[in-house]
């Protein structure tokens, strides 16, 4: 903690939560413990973030490729996201998180859906920290639906083609008021974007550890923002 310098944090941290099926196997256990474990971890991350300043926080917690996994596997993780949601909820609306979630929501089972956007309703009035959550998320799904978007505003006669700018994909995104995310982590050694915010990242910062997700300790994201804040970002300007 003493390594971080509070006048330059990141304002949106992304994290690729990497490696719960690999701490489960390395152990003999079945893959969902490793998820549970798992959701320790956001725990504690999320706590980490709010007490060090993190104005957004956004976890890739089920992807759209993730669907290809087995159906006890799914229920499974759905059934972690929904005791998830009813357990920090008090503790997100006391301390100012406010929840948002990415993706395409109307594939989620209806139970998780509905308990997620209660969620988002009723922490809505938070004002310290955002907390995003990508479920059933696609990077290149994200944009394929944004160009959905302007291609409609385009048939409507409200924009001409020729007239359409970097502004309007950004405006047309999941969550068009969130902010490109400033550091990337991505858990278990993989370097791997995975289809994650592919729009958002252009000028992002990695940083890659091979620590399992179910492993990564708050000392270890707080050595992530040490490590971010030693680079220097020029956006592709001249040394």
């Amino acid at each position: 903690m003493n390594e971080i310098d509070k006048s330059k944090l990141p304002v949106h941290v992304a994290i690729i939560m990497d490696g719960n099926g690999r701490w489960a196997k390395k152990r003999g256990f079945p893959r969902v413990q490793g998820h549970q474990k798992g959701t320790e971890t956001v725990r504690e991350v999320v706590k980490a973030s709010r007490e060090i300043g993190i104005k957004w926080l956004t976890l890739y917690a089920f992807s759209e490729e993730n669907w290809k996994r087995s159906d006890l596997e799914i229920s499974a993780l759905m059934n972690l996201l929904e005791k998830f949601l009813r357990q920090e909820l008090k503790e997100m609306t006391e301390k100012g998180i406010r929840l948002r979630a990415i993706g395409r929501l109307h594939k989620l089972p209806a139970s998780t859906r509905e308990l997620l956007l209660k969620t988002i309703d009723e922490t809505s009035g938070g004002t310290q920290m955002t907390l995003t959550l990508a479920l059933s998320y696609g990077g290149r799904q994200e944009i394929l639906d944004a160009l959905r978007k302007v291609g409609t505003m385009v048939e409507k006669g409200l924009l001409r083609a020729e007239e359409i700018e970097k502004r309007h994909l950004t405006a047309s995104l999941y969550e068009p008021e969130m902010p490109d995310p400033d550091l990337l982590i991505r858990t278990s050694g993989e370097y791997r974007i995975s289809n994650f915010l592919l729009w958002e990242i252009a000028y992002t910062e990695l940083y890659i550890t091979p620590t399992l997700w179910p492993d990564f300790s708050k000392e270890e994201y707080l050595k992530a923002i040490a490590e971010f804040q030693r680079r220097e970002r020029r956006f592709g300007a001249a040394e």
